[in-house]
């Protein structure tokens, strides 16, 4: 069995099978990017709930894991030449288990590339635009016109390049279902549902994007990705964000030296 005493995180989290591939996340669409990959690869793995509302995210074990304070994280026992590997960063993890399983990334050259720039495009523009028009359309402690126009526009711009690339390609990537597909999914996902959370900040309707829902309702078809959207959604919190969240996700203790 591998020993893993030597990560600080396990003491925290300890793993109930060393043999697995550790998991410390949050059912959030970053968070369920790597579970919905664990799932379609069937790679053996553990889920731990990293608690924003008790600064998990600030604990010395979880820094120790990643300095940037974020999920999701993975520690997989067996990684490179059989030593344990340590990951951070959504896009990184989800490279590295399409590898591993030897799944979900073309082995061509051409269409690696490919992959990988649909998956740069979620990571330098869906989730970064996306995630601003979370933040000041439902999170933020007062009501900014011009932010909240900014990143309401940069959705439906983004949105606009997904629904023209999937009216061409039945995937983000071509033919075949891939990793560009599940990193993207979450995002589209959240700014579809209807909750009181994001009633103020206003929703994504897939009416004006029918290659963008075709696609969607295709991915939230798969039993993989409906099991991973389920790993640690007890954690989900329904209603408006609660000051103690704010302060924990968004505050001063999130910028304050370690």
């Amino acid at each position: 069995m591998t020993d893993l005493s030597a990560f600080p995180i396990t003491r925290k989290w300890p793993a109930r099978d060393p043999g697995r591939i550790q998991l410390y996340s949050l059912p959030t669409p970053n968070g369920v990017k790597v579970s919905v990959m664990l799932e379609e690869t069937g790679l053996p793995y553990e889920p731990h709930l990293v608690s924003f509302e008790t600064n998990d995210q600030r604990s010395p074990e979880f820094l120790s894991l990643n300095p940037y304070g974020k999920i999701p994280a993975i520690l997989d026992p067996a990684g490179p030449g059989g030593r344990p590997i340590a990951l951070f960063e959504s896009g990184a993890i989800l490279i590295y288990l399409a590898d591993k399983a030897g799944r979900f990334m073309p082995q061509d050259a051409a269409a690696r590339y490919e992959t990988i720039q649909w998956l740069m495009f979620q990571m330098g523009g869906v989730g970064p635009m996306f995630g601003q028009w979370n933040h000041f359309g439902a999170y933020a402690p007062e009501r900014i016109p011009y932010a909240i126009e900014r990143y309401s526009n940069e959705v439906k711009r983004l949105t606009r390049v997904l629904n023209q690339r999937l009216g061409e390609t039945s995937w983000l990537a071509g033919d075949e279902y891939s990793m560009a597909d599940i990193i993207t999914f979450p995002w589209i996902r959240i700014a579809t549902q209807h909750s009181s959370r994001f009633d103020d900040r206003g929703y994504l309707d897939l009416a004006d994007y029918p290659g963008v829902k075709r696609w969607c309702d295709a991915i939230e078809a798969r039993p993989a990705v409906q099991r991973g959207l389920a790993v640690l959604s007890d954690a989900q919190r329904p209603g408006k964000i609660t000051d103690e969240e704010r302060e924990n996700t968004f505050g001063k203790t999130q910028f304050a030296a370690r």
